[in-house]
């Protein structure tokens, strides 16, 4: 008997609240993107069911580095909730992630609903504020491997964010330097412009995609506008912290 986009949206939701890896979706037979979507959806659909409550966004492979580190092309998204957020200076256990990495972020903070074909003065428009984050990412799938519809249903592979203190959006975020630093070591730099060449073109896809499944950007969630470096594996007992130019930083602690 064939399985149904449900029984594979149980499937990865198992796995992500069990923090284990497994084999790709994919293996089983192939899948449009579009089914990526739906399933990803119903996985988080059984979340709220659980009581976790939407929070925002979190937009993907919008930096060439995470393209060509997980071998796609093309930009998607995922949803945060309320259960994924890390305090900023606190710590996440080890032991609900399968593979977990760290990636620098820009996110966005909205003030006003967003949705559909947008033009980046609009969309900077609705934004309250911009705050230095950083994206824990943990793919379910065996070894880090997936094809396109099966790391979007896997809810593009967003298990965690935290946020740094928030500012004013009429700073300009659209070049800033910054460094994230492993046990005070710098493992990667980079610049906000490796968000799509700025940042606000990820607030505008945003927009656009998630008109596509009839959900909007509401006041009050938060966008991450994509990873800006290559991602850095966590470990037990790490300290990170990512120090942005004019900013600030954002930091976490790993534990087992």
């Amino acid at each position: 008997m064939s399985k149904s986009l449900n029984d594979y949206a149980a499937f990865l939701d198992q796995a992500a609240a069990e923090g284990r890896e497994v084999p790709q979706i994919s293996n089983d037979r192939a899948f449009t993107v579009d089914e990526g979507y739906a399933i990803q959806a119903l996985s988080l659909a059984r979340r709220y069911g659980r009581g976790e409550r939407r929070v925002g966004v979190k937009m993907g492979l919008t930096s060439r580095v995470k393209m060509t580190q997980v071998g796609v092309n093309e930009v998607i998204w995922g949803r945060l909730t309320d259960a994924m957020r890390v305090e900023e200076g606190g710590s996440i256990s080890l032991a609900r992630y399968a593979h977990p990495r760290v990636e620098p972020e820009l996110a966005f903070l909205m003030k006003a609903p967003l949705a559909g074909e947008v033009s980046a003065v609009e969309a900077l428009a609705a934004v309250e504020a911009v705050a230095p984050a950083m994206e824990i990412i943990d793919s379910r799938y065996q070894d880090f491997k997936f094809t396109l519809p099966d790391v979007v249903a896997d809810n593009s592979s967003s298990s965690g964010f935290v946020l740094g203190g928030w500012h004013s959006p009429t700073l300009d975020f659209s070049n800033l330097g910054l460094v994230m630093e492993a046990d005070g070591r710098a493992v990667q730099m980079g610049s906000t412009a490796a968000i799509l060449g700025q940042p606000v073109r990820s607030l505008v896809a945003a927009a656009r995609m998630v008109a596509r499944w009839g959900e909007s950007l509401k006041p009050g969630d938060i966008v991450l506008a994509g990873g800006i470096t290559a991602a850095h594996p966590l470990a037990v007992g790490m300290h990170i912290r990512t120090q942005f130019q004019t900013l600030g930083s954002v930091s976490f602690s790993v534990k087992e």
